[in-house]
């Protein structure tokens, strides 16, 4: 018997339906071990001998190694297929390490779908560990650490902030620095003219004495407009021209987060949580089928053979001229394009064909990537526009009509704006004006970034990784340093306090450019192209001087307000209650604490409502659910007293979401 070990349980019943009887497959539920918290500075790091790592299996993994253990002695041989990524090569490295396989020559399976075309394919044709990849992910693990555990240190003492790292403190800075962008902001007053037709035409001032008219700052020159308007207008120039619209690439983790956002209102990490099952597999009447390509992507190529069978797809219900293949595609900065664009695995797998297998949300989301892999490899969409200009003196108005000559990608993708219902109009064609309005109105600031919008900025700058753009928000979340509202991001006072501590103190760590430029040193670690001893050198020798010259002279120092005295005496001792702040919010006690250890609610305690984290228990497949102790937030089982497992956050994004204080991949 030979043994396949992969990082998610789902993942097991799948392969072991396409492998057969002759494997068994197990899972490693992600990281077995991690970086040890001894030695200096608790970094589990060997620094002076050449950044050598000091690992230990995580606590609760000792009983999965243990299993591992047994499972490997009784295999004839082991064969590792965990993720197709940095963090899944370091897995397979760990888990090579722990049971004492031969790096040279132990099988690693690298498949970006679950089929059973893929896994033939990989069976067939193994590879080994990839120790540039494994290097890399253990490069980025260090820095993180020393960087994560020396910054958390200072903002719990300074400021009292839980936690700052790489990656989620310099995106945390785009949140703030946004957030006082919005504040610093001062409104303008502006006019908008509007006419209304006697059939019902509304419309706007397009132009003024044959100059575009965007907003009018000037109430003179508004005045003047609007005097200048006649009873009715002319029709005085018509334009036709054909427009040409390509479809747009297929899916990055990115953009599917921010569609799956502007579309459906998903959070990053649901839509995550989601591709992971629609990935894993779902059950059909076939048994259970991975629907999609491996969700954790900044690359928008699609396989030849993918391509292929699409085109038979098109070609058959659509027609030759529908299909046209891959288009040119633009990179995103840092972009590690090994990976396929996300894609459904198969054509005949429509989305409506599947609809019965799948909750609403699953549906909804395997639909935008079915229908947006096939629309990136179709024709253009052809329309005819009109474009049509009525005047009223001196002041232009302008309206647009279009026709779709061809529909190309939009018969599978459809993104028309309907056309509102003019009626046909030729040159000289007269409309008499029944009313003339100028309204007053103020400019606003931009819109607070959504979830989605942090992301496609991550992406933008080159900060962190398709595997971490939505744990990253998730970490900023549960450290209370900004909140979520329907997806939209409000950076927390704590939050704002943070990001200006740190930009004052440490302003080249959680500056954007040089977390890019560290992102562009992995990938050449991971290409073979640099040392890295020598980044690490580099980096911590520039990291020591930031932390003593923060000890030399600290900038930005908080000192805690006095408490507010609520007026009452304490019950018990006779002092003065004052309003205190804990992590669970005010409350009441009395100002000779500790003597004194009264205390009391400020208000009513409400029920908590209890918050899912959309994963099952590992124990005893119960949900977990997010609790509060008196270390903080944590994952336990909702099955409790029954089942005691739990987790810490911190655990839980290292293990699912490949990060624990920041970026890890």
């Amino acid at each position: 018997m030979k043994l396949v070990i992969v990082e998610s349980p789902t993942k097991t019943h799948t392969l072991k339906r396409y492998l057969g009887d002759d494997y068994d497959v197990v899972a490693s539920i992600g990281h077995i071990r991690d970086l040890a918290i001894k030695g200096k500075n608790g970094y589990g790091v060997d620094i002076e001998n050449g950044f050598i790592p000091i690992y230990e299996i995580n606590k609760d993994k000792k009983n999965v190694v243990k299993e591992l253990k047994k499972d490997a002695k009784k295999a004839e041989e082991v064969i590792l297929a965990t993720d197709p990524d940095r963090e899944g090569e370091a897995i397979a490295w760990h888990l090579a390490s722990v049971l004492n396989l031969d790096i040279e020559t132990t099988k690693r399976l690298e498949f970006h779908e679950i089929t059973r075309d893929s896994i033939s394919h990989a069976i067939e044709n193994p590879r080994t560990i990839d120790m540039n990849l494994v290097s890399s992910q253990e490069t980025r693990r260090i820095i993180d650490r020393i960087i994560g555990f020396d910054l958390s240190k200072i903002t719990r003492r300074w400021i009292n902030s839980k936690s700052a790292g790489r990656v989620q403190s310099v995106t945390l800075r785009l949140i703030c620095d946004h957030e006082k962008e919005i504040l610093d902001f001062v409104p303008q007053t502006y006019y908008v003219i509007s006419i209304k037709t006697e059939d019902g035409l509304e419309l706007d001032v397009d132009s003024y004495k044959g100059k575009k008219i965007d907003k009018i700052f000037d109430k003179n020159l508004a005045d003047e407009i609007l005097a200048n308007l006649g009873n009715e207008l002319i029709v005085s120039n018509t334009q036709e021209k054909q427009r040409i619209t390509k479809s747009k690439e297929p899916f990055t983790t990115s953009t599917l987060q921010q569609e799956a956002f502007n579309k459906f209102k998903f959070s990053t990490k649901e839509t995550s949580l989601i591709a992971q099952k629609l990935y894993e597999g779902v059950e059909t009447d076939d048994g259970l089928v991975g629907l999609i390509t491996y969700m954790r992507t900044d690359s928008t190529k699609l396989s030849k053979s993918y391509v292929e069978r699409a085109k038979n797809f098109i070609i058959e219900k659509y027609g030759e001229k529908y299909f046209s293949g891959e288009k040119s595609t633009k990179h995103v900065q840092n972009a590690q394009e090994a990976h396929e664009a996300i894609r459904p695995t198969g054509n005949h797998r429509t989305p409506e064909s599947l609809k019965k297998y799948l909750s609403r949300k699953e549906y909804q989301l395997y639909k935008l990537i079915y229908e947006r892999a096939q629309a990136s490899l179709m024709s253009d969409k052809v329309e005819n526009v009109k474009t049509i200009t009525l005047s009223s003196n001196d002041v232009d108005f302008k309206i647009e009509k279009s026709e779709v000559v061809f529909k190309g990608y939009s018969i599978v993708l459809d993104d028309e704006k309907p056309n509102k219902n003019y009626k046909d109009l030729n040159e000289n064609s007269k409309l008499q004006i029944a009313s003339k309005t100028m309204n007053e109105e103020q400019t606003k600031p931009s819109p607070r970034y959504s979830e989605a919008k942090v992301v496609k900025l991550m992406e933008e700058e080159g900060i962190g990784r398709p595997s971490t753009y939505a744990s990253t928000i998730q970490i900023l979340l549960t450290r209370g340093y900004v909140t979520s509202k329907k997806g939209i991001l409000y950076p927390t006072e704590q939050g704002m306090l943070t990001s200006k501590f740190l930009e004052a103190n440490f302003a080249d760590l959680v500056n954007i450019g040089y977390t890019a430029s560290m992102e562009k040193d992995l990938d050449n670690i991971q290409a073979g192209s640099s040392s890295r001893v020598e980044m690490l050198n580099d980096f911590y020798s520039k990291f020591v001087n930031e932390i003593e010259e923060f000890k030399k002279e600290p900038k930005f120092l908080i000192q805690k307000p006095e408490p507010v005295k609520t007026g009452e005496k304490c019950p018990k001792c006779g002092g003065d209650l004052v309003i205190r702040k804990s992590r669970y919010g005010e409350f009441i006690a009395c100002s000779n604490f500790p003597e004194c250890r009264y205390v009391q609610p400020l208000q009513p305690r409400e029920k908590k409502e209890i918050r899912y984290v959309g994963e099952k228990c590992p124990k005893c497949g119960g949900e977990l659910v997010y609790r509060t102790g008196k270390k903080g937030e944590f994952i336990a089982c909702s099955n409790f007293p029954k089942c005691r497992f739990t987790q810490s956050i911190d655990e839980k994004f290292q293990e699912n979401d490949k990060i624990d204080t920041d970026d890890k991949n």
